[in-house]
């Protein structure tokens, strides 16, 4: 046990990330020395972010608790503190259930964390955090909350309404980070669209990225968590328009079946969603659309679900996830419908979705075979240098594998011009890389 250190874990999205990032910046500023996901907890303290959105994301977050709150029975750990989603969310159970916890913060006031350990929040280091990620790329969350109300999501009941962040801190943090040395920025928020509303009157999107984009040094801006309805076309001029904005754009359209849609309370029906991705690839041509989609949800029958196949056939997504229905706490879902689709039916379909997305995908990357592509290098994994091109995120997108003993002058956070020489069902490997100098 390490006096002076805390460890930080982190559970869920980039979004918490981001929060984690900030409090280390902030403990480190106050003299604590702060280990971010370590393999082995070493530290005096730790910090558990948590994730609420779904059972299983909440039993993993409940788990390392319960396997720190362990450590601190047996006295390798003197004080143990939770924050995030999870304990924003059910905080008074979890201060009944897991006494072991110092003490529980929610998703906004992890600030006060600071005040319990002696020490005060610093606002003028509120642009400032300590990246986990590699150097050359980070996570950048432009807002806060959400004000759809899809039947099925507990996010709103977490964070709230959505909030925007004043676009001069924004611009003013994408400053600060690249001259640390960030060229890539993966934009994100619960609903990106959104960005502007509350502050603004009026949907700032597309002006935010464009004026990121002028900003010398940024090389890449990647979005996402977009939501189809009502979509800010203008955003589609300025990825089309500007060399430094990905031809990407992560967009989760959950179904394709009309009664299904309704249920789920998406504000967009099957023709105006068939119609929403045409005008995505006629508007920016060669995007790559990552999206989401959900099978399972109460009252989607056999039909339903194959219309949903059928979309995807159509739709040819270059990136796609899928998840079963889950039913929550406090969701209008959970209050008007009963959960009547087996879990055995549920990930029948789930499988059926992703075996045909996996066709798609092996495909698709098949495709780019014989291409020339940018791509920037991420980490060394034994004898391949991994990298990425534009239209693959960290983390969830497929990954360009080049062979270190080929290209032994390759490093980590620069961007190369690399042949496609084979493809897999997701990654690709390349050869003969260039320095872009």
């Amino acid at each position: 046990m390490k006096r002076n250190t805390i460890d930080i874990i982190t559970l869920g999205c980039s979004k918490n990330l981001v929060d984690s990032e900030q409090l280390i910046s902030q403990l480190e500023a106050a003299g604590y020395q702060v280990n971010h996901d370590p393999e082995q907890p070493e530290g005096e303290m730790a910090v558990v972010n948590t994730c609420g959105f779904i059972a299983d994301a909440q039993e993993e977050s409940i788990n390392t608790i319960l396997e720190l709150a362990k450590r601190k029975s047996e006295g390798q750990l003197k004080r143990l503190y939770v924050m995030g989603c999870l304990s924003q969310r059910f905080l008074a159970d979890l201060q009944q259930e897991i006494p072991e916890v110092d003490r529980f913060y929610g998703k906004f006031d992890w600030t006060k964390l600071l005040a319990h350990l002696g020490n005060h929040y610093r606002d003028d280091l509120r642009l400032e955090r300590t990246l986990t990620t590699p150097r050359h790329y980070a996570y950048l969350k432009i807002s806060e909350g959400c004000d759809r109300r899809c039947s099925y999501c507990a996010i709103p009941i977490i964070t709230g309404k959505h909030r925007s962040r004043p676009m001069e801190d924004i611009l003013r943090e994408v400053e600060l980070l690249v001259a640390k040395g960030v060229r890539e920025f993966q934009v994100i928020a619960q609903e990106l669209t959104y960005y502007g509303l509350d502050l603004y009157h009026e949907r700032k999107i597309a002006e935010l990225v464009e004026r990121m984009a002028q900003i010398p040094g940024v090389e890449w801006i990647r979005l996402h968590y977009g939501y189809p309805t009502d979509f800010p076309m203008d955003l589609l001029r300025v990825m089309r328009e500007n060399d430094n904005v990905c031809k990407y754009l992560d967009v989760a359209l959950q179904h394709i079946s009309n009664p299904v849609l309704l249920a789920m309370r998406r504000h967009i029906n099957k023709e105006e969603t068939y119609r929403f991705v045409e005008t995505l690839r006629r508007e920016v041509p060669g995007i790559h659309l990552r999206t989401t989609l959900m099978v399972g949800h109460p009252g989607e029958t056999e039909e339903g679900f194959e219309e949903l196949m059928d979309f995807v056939r159509w739709a040819r997504f270059e990136r796609m996830g899928a998840f079963a229905y889950s039913e929550e706490l406090g969701t209008y879902s959970a209050q008007t419908f009963t959960d009547d689709i087996s879990d055995e039916v549920k990930q029948t379909r789930l499988s059926r979705l992703m075996r045909l997305q996996q066709r798609i995908s092996a495909e698709i990357q098949e495709q780019k075979v014989g291409t020339e592509m940018r791509v920037i290098v991420d980490r060394r994994e034994g004898d391949y240098f991994i990298g990425r091109t534009q239209y693959d995120s960290p983390e969830v997108d497929p990954e360009v594998l080049i062979k270190v003993k080929d290209n032994p002058n390759v490093r980590i956070g620069n961007f190369y011009q690399c042949r496609i020489t084979g493809a897999e069902e997701f990654d690709l490997y390349g050869e003969e890389v260039k320095d872009e100098g």
